[in-house]
């Protein structure tokens, strides 16, 4: 391998099979507008998982590299605001999906999608975060707009990226967080998040949802959706906030208009891989300063030749905690 070739995880597709296999890569030529960054590390999204398995609705062409998520340092920039050696961090965007993501060593991408790796954290712990951590702060940002916490926070997908790094984030500002989580081997990993109270899925569904239950909760994180969404709406107190994030549980939402008209609940939205570069670049100002926490317990640190295996965990609903993969182990 020549010193302008570098090493990805390629996903190729072989007659109705999709394979993946660790290859060796031309380094492409910078381009106007874009800059070249040698990735450090990158971490394991769901995301990732579906568009290595081959999944068209996330990656439209392979053989593909995926990885929504990269931090590493400058090789070459065409503008003057990135220098050869500044560390940076792209999340979301396109990257990952159809342009070649953070499992190869290198990333080809546009300036603007780039942001500046904030004071007091490192490359590996920004990609700690990634994605997963940069969501669970825009829910967390959205949910702060109310300002009742009396009663505790839903957190639903809790053992996940987004909801572990929500639980760590609320047990630092001192909000009590009830996960909600399917895996009951989640339980002490939950509770050393700083979760006060753990509800497992089983018991949270075994009475029929009603359209309007009582208020248990003041706002809520939902990662999951469907069935799990629908009774979060029916039990978040008056003018609480929830955040829908995720529909690995289903993407169906059952529903009425009266928590709505009768409690003024907000449903809102997060897409925080399409957010502005400047928000972006606050919600990780915010992850290196008030809202900082240390994942170390809860990550999982591999190598690339490592990464099938996750994969697979991730797609089979065993992931717990965060993946993250680093280059040149």
């Amino acid at each position: 391998m020549n010193q302008l070739d570098f090493n990805a995880f390629v996903v190729s597709q072989k007659n109705d099979k999709f394979i993946s296999e660790i290859k060796s890569i031309k380094q492409p030529k910078l381009e106007d507008g874009k800059v070249l960054i040698s990735v450090k590390y990158s971490s394991l999204n769901y995301k990732d998982a579906l568009s290595a398995s081959g999944n068209r609705g996330v990656t439209r062409e392979y053989p593909f590299v995926p990885g929504i998520d990269a931090a590493g340092t400058v090789i070459e920039s065409s503008c003057d605001k990135l220098s050869k050696g500044d560390e940076v961090i792209v999340t979301g965007y396109d990257l990952g999906m159809n342009t070649f993501g953070g499992f190869g060593e290198v990333i080809h991408v546009p300036t603007e999608w780039v942001v500046s790796l904030p004071n007091n954290l490192s490359l590996e712990d920004s990609m700690m975060l990634g994605t997963a951590g940069l969501t669970a702060a825009a829910c967390i940002d959205s949910i702060l707009m109310n300002d009742n916490f009396l009663k505790p926070v839903a957190v639903s997908g809790a053992s996940g990226g987004v909801g572990s790094i929500a639980i760590s984030i609320l047990s630092k500002l001192h909000i009590s967080a009830t996960a909600i989580s399917s895996k009951k081997e989640s339980e002490d990993f939950l509770k050393g998040l700083g979760a006060e109270n753990i509800i497992f899925l089983d018991d949270y569904c075994k009475n029929d949802c009603r359209p309007l239950d009582k208020s248990v909760f003041s706002n809520a994180i939902d990662a999951v959706g469907g069935e799990i969404l629908s009774r979060l709406i029916s039990q978040v107190e008056r003018h609480g906030v929830i955040t829908c994030c995720g529909n690995v549980n289903s993407h169906i939402l059952n529903t009425t208009v009266f928590p709505f008209i009768l409690r003024g609940i907000t449903l809102k939205g997060i897409d925080s891989a399409e957010s502005s570069i400047d928000y972006k670049s606050y919600l990780w100002s915010k992850l290196a300063s008030e809202w900082k926490v240390d994942l170390h317990k809860s990550t999982k640190i591999i190598a690339l030749d490592e990464l099938s295996l996750e994969i697979d965990k991730i797609l089979a609903g065993k992931q717990i905690g965060r993946v993250l993969i680093k280059h040149n182990i």
